[in-house]
């Protein structure tokens, strides 16, 4: 059964939420492919990478990578992650937002920097999101320790909900999405084996994150962002996978409307 589009389903069952893809994803590709998968599975929101628009891109090559994103019917909503070690890569982060044209970055500052990027925020009105990194490295595991690190700050900085890297350093992403989603401004979905070090990343679906239970969190909190894929299972050639996981994340949504899931 072909799936209804947002014109064709009732308000109380069109959602908040919009799927995307993090740029990640195609990090062994280049933009023409990327925006090529991403008509091939009807997805229109990009976070922006900067293999794909380099921090020193001028005015011109920016303009041409959003005339080029348009043409494919595709919005860049976000740049990110950008790991920020020092003052002059936060100004660098800063200013590379601005001259894109986001409101939003996703991000990985030293901890030290965080009372500098609460200046920044306050400074340029924007959004910042600490992506999430489970047990692989000690910055920012899971969102509790975002949320404990930027609670006080300016509420405009919280988290990249990565769904898989919370599971696997032991956590419940809805239970987390629940929590904190106040300060939950950006998600990546995938999913995972397991809720150790040792899980890895599996196509959506195959895995052992509870999506049924997380869209109804999404609809519970009102989350009004993007679910971006970041697909990190066979990178070389992930297309298929993609696929899959692009139509699982919608099937699972879709099914949940019917059966009155919200």
């Amino acid at each position: 059964m072909k799936e209804l589009s947002s014109e064709q389903l009732a308000p109380e069952f069109v959602d908040k939420f919009k799927v995307g893809m993090a740029g990640y994803t195609f990090v062994k590709f280049n933009l023409d492919q990327t925006l090529e998968v991403m008509k091939k599975t009807d997805v229109h929101y990009l976070c922006i990478k900067d293999f794909h628009l380099p921090f020193n891109s001028t005015d011109e090559q920016i303009a041409e990578f959003h005339k080029k994103l348009a043409d494919n019917g595709v919005t860049g909503y976000a740049v990110g992650p950008i790991y920020m070690k020092s003052k002059e890569e936060v100004d660098r982060g800063f200013e590379y937002a601005k001259r894109v044209g986001v409101k939003l970055i996703v991000g990985v500052p030293n901890v030290e920097l965080l009372p500098y990027v609460d200046q920044k925020v306050k400074e340029y009105d924007f959004k910042y999101a600490i992506h999430l990194h489970g047990p692989d490295i000690a910055l920012y595991p899971d969102a509790d320790d975002a949320w404990n690190h930027t609670k006080d700050l300016d509420p405009r900085i919280g988290m990249c909900l990565d769904i898989g890297h919370d599971t696997r350093n032991g956590k419940d992403p809805v239970a987390d999405l629940l929590k904190y989603h106040t300060r939950v401004f950006d998600i990546h979905i995938k999913d995972v084996t397991g809720n150790t070090k040792a899980g890895y990343s599996v196509e959506i679906g195959r895995g052992i994150i509870d999506f049924p239970a997380f869209i109804k969190a999404l609809r519970e909190v009102g989350y009004d962002g993007v679910c971006s894929l970041e697909h990190e299972k066979n990178m070389q050639d992930p297309f298929i996978g993609i696929g899959e996981s692009i139509g699982y994340f919608r099937g699972i949504a879709a099914r949940c409307r019917c059966q009155g899931y919200q």
